[in-house]
């Protein structure tokens, strides 16, 4: 699972790249960088939100999403092969279609508030922003949880403390021999 897991890391970065020179080199959208307002000198006013996200926007939304699969599957990286259980792939799958969830909702609340010029409002912010403030920790808690709960069971578990303790006194045992090697012969 590994050799594929890191393929599979390194073609989702691919495609980020890709996407990210597309974004760089696409024309800019005239009258979308916002100009001086007419009352409130020092005051910009927005250009045309929807122009510009007609041209970019899906192209941004597919890098958030290879960004969040990324996220998950690196963090699935730092777990041993022999930990990654069936009940444990599950669990990482689930974390991504949480996340993409969120994405979605953040996505297509922006372009129904660009479409329409009307949002509703959740917790004093209009509802995309609400989905980024409220839905981006949330999203983040699978995996938080996966750490702090499933440290010793996915990251660092006993047997490995064991592994570890055991090299450690190799080490000790070959330095002091090492030494008393050095000593003898001055």
């Amino acid at each position: 699972m590994r050799s594929k897991l890191i393929y599979i890391i390194f073609v989702v970065s691919l495609f980020m790249a890709g996407i990210l020179l597309v974004i760089s080199l696409a024309e800019p959208v005239t009258n979308t960088n916002g100009g001086a307002h007419p009352e409130f000198p020092g005051m910009q006013v927005g250009g045309d939100g929807l122009a510009r996200f007609e041209q970019i926007g899906t192209l941004g939304f597919a890098f958030q999403c290879l960004l969040l699969i990324q996220i998950v599957l690196l963090s699935l990286l730092g777990i041993s092969e022999r930990y990654r259980s069936r009940r444990l792939l599950v669990y990482m799958s689930g974390t991504t279609f949480l996340t993409l969830f969120i994405a979605w909702q953040m996505y297509s609340s922006h372009l129904q508030y660009l479409e329409t010029g009307n949002t509703g409002y959740f917790l004093g912010f209009p509802i995309a922003t609400a989905w980024a403030v409220y839905g981006t920790w949330l999203g983040a808690i699978p995996l938080v949880i996966l750490y702090s709960v499933g440290f010793h069971k996915y990251i660092y578990t006993p047997e490995d403390e064991k592994q570890y303790k055991k090299l450690l006194m190799a080490k000790a045992d070959k330095t002091k021999q090492a030494d008393r090697q050095f000593h003898g012969s001055v």
